[in-house]
């Protein structure tokens, strides 16, 4: 159906109802016939049309008469008038003088009609159009002149939040204890406040020249490294991430020579929606304090865990000359109290060899002693201390060699043995009875790698990696009453050897752990040499 509601008035009926069958044919549906214009005019105060169509000739008010009244209400509504040939004149008149759309003389064509129709009624709905949208851009035009006159006030307002803004953080750049830098994605440094100025012993002006390498680097980068480095590379920043935590740095002051171990906090600040990186804030943290104060506590572990050693060893030797009989026959029970004091004091003792160990590793003092030696000899070594256990279980416990029998490896043999006894002794440990452990060792190229695997309780993946971190069990679910210390260690050992250590498991499926040792395959023949540690 089409749009569009239309008004007809004539007196004649016959002429209305000719109207009706018309715009039925012609698919007009929203038709309102008057044979009466005052009844016509009483349905416009409460309708709005999209057309008016009136005869000329009416008894009660002629159609210039009605249409007249009819402005009034609907002034941007067409309006047809219906005309005579002898009522052109006044016709034409009305045109001029009320504003109508169209005069059509009777008798009519009807396409021309309906043609006329259309066309008034877009002409309504185009006027209605223009009539909205002048009333917005009137009222735009309000909203406009109104933020005109509060502009200036509302700018004053602004500017002196900003002057505020300005004012507070320059205070806390200025005054911060911690040093702060921005560099771009060379290193080249683009501003400093007066913490990081006297943490480095020159001025902002003579920073500005420097790179940041020339300032701070760690213990595995050399200081005044001249390889130009892609945006971010130098702070592990990239398109992953925007954030990052540089431990073990250190700042050189470049007028006393001191050097300031440091932590350094840098982050990206984009410039742009898309996140395209080109320059860097960091913020400079002194941790000498937190240095001395680990070192101290080291050494007092280190001190203590000494010394708890030769009252340890006397007790447990002590022991053993009792269970031995030295002493004289023993009852059962006194036996069984005997060894559980014995048992107790050899866990504890092995605490403290692992704290000992830890302190080694950590404060440097640790020389490997490396030698080569045939990898799959020490492999049967500790296969045949570890059998009684897997058997003393039910546990099929297998190995695999994928390499030479006579292959060598150039590493510390102790050091490397305390690493597959830990991980074996773990398998075997937290496998339940009738459980599998396999073990595989191969070389491929100039490398070694050993893993171990069981069907156990496996662990979930959100302790992973918390796994060889000191004193965790790498699980939520406790596991085992140990130190905690065994993987930490067999990392720190891995680690020494510039090798890599990890785990994949399942939970109830099982885990698998290894390591890998880089380049270390040799032919037997290299003299034994000592290397320290870090």
């Amino acid at each position: 159906m089409k749009n569009g509601k239309i008004v007809v008035v004539d007196d004649e009926k016959i002429v209305t109802s000719a109207f009706k069958a018309l715009f039925k044919v012609e698919g007009y549906s929203d038709i309102h016939l008057f044979n009466s214009p005052k009844e016509a005019l009483e349905f416009l105060k409460d309708n709005l049309p999209d057309l008016i169509i009136s005869d000329f000739i009416m008894p009660e008010m002629n159609g210039l008469e009605f249409l007249t009244e009819a402005k009034k209400l609907c002034p941007d509504v067409s309006m047809i008038l219906l005309t005579g040939y002898a009522d052109k004149e006044n016709a034409i008149k009305a045109i001029n003088e009320i504003g109508l759309y169209k005069y059509i003389e009777k008798p009519w064509d009807n396409d021309d009609l309906m043609l006329n129709i259309k066309n008034g009624i877009e002409r309504s709905h185009l006027l209605e159009n223009l009539n909205n949208k002048i009333a917005e851009l009137e009222d735009a035009k309000l909203k406009l002149e109104d933020y005109s006159q509060n502009l200036e006030k509302i700018v004053s307002e602004r500017t002196a939040d900003l002057v505020e803004a300005n004012k507070k953080l320059s205070g806390i750049i200025n005054f911060c204890a911690d040093g702060i830098i921005i560099v771009d994605g060379l290193g080249n440094i683009l501003q400093v406040n007066p913490a990081c100025e006297n943490l480095v012993g020159l001025s902002e002006t003579s920073l500005c020249k420097k790179k940041f390498q020339e300032i701070a680097y760690s213990n595995v980068k050399e200081l005044n490294s001249s390889k130009d480095n892609k945006s971010g590379e130098i702070f592990g920043l990239g398109s992953d991430k925007s954030e990052v935590l540089l431990r073990d740095y250190y700042v050189v002051n470049l007028l006393s020579g001191e050097h300031t171990p440091v932590e350094i906090n840098f982050a990206a600040i984009s410039n742009d929606s898309e996140n395209n990186y080109d320059k860097f804030v960091g913020v400079i943290r002194d941790v000498s304090v937190q240095k001395e104060t680990e070192r101290l506590r080291d050494d007092f572990i280190a001190t203590l865990t000494h010394d708890m050693r030769t009252p340890l060893l006397a007790a447990i030797q002590t022991l053993r000359f009792f269970l031995d009989g030295a002493l004289g026959d023993l009852e059962d029970k006194q036996k069984v109290l005997l060894s559980t004091m014995l048992q107790s004091n050899e866990d504890l003792l092995g605490l403290v060899n692992a704290l000992l160990e830890v302190y080694r590793f950590e404060s440097g003092k640790l020389t490997l002693c490396k030698t080569a030696f045939p990898v799959k000899e020490l492999v049967e070594q500790c296969y045949a201390e570890l059998k009684p256990l897997a058997e003393k279980k039910d546990l099929k416990f297998e190995v695999t060699f994928e390499l030479d029998d006579n292959l060598h490896i150039f590493a510390d043999r102790a050091e490397i043995k305390r690493v597959i006894t830990n991980l074996c002794g773990n398998a075997l440990n937290y496998t339940n009875k009738g459980g599998e452990i396999k073990v595989l060792v191969k070389a491929q190229n100039n490398d070694f790698i050993f893993s171990v695997s069981d069907n156990g309780n496996g662990i979930p993946q959100a302790d992973i990696p918390n796994l060889f971190k000191r004193f965790s069990q790498g699980t939520t679910r406790k596991r085992s009453t140990g130190t905690g210390l065994g993987l930490y260690l067999s990392r720190q050992i891995i680690e020494a050897h510039n090798g890599k250590i990890w785990v994949d498991s399942k939970v109830n499926k099982g885990s698998e752990f290894s390591f890998l040792l880089t380049n270390v395959v040799t032919d037997g023949k290299v003299k034994e040499r000592q290397v320290s540690n870090g």
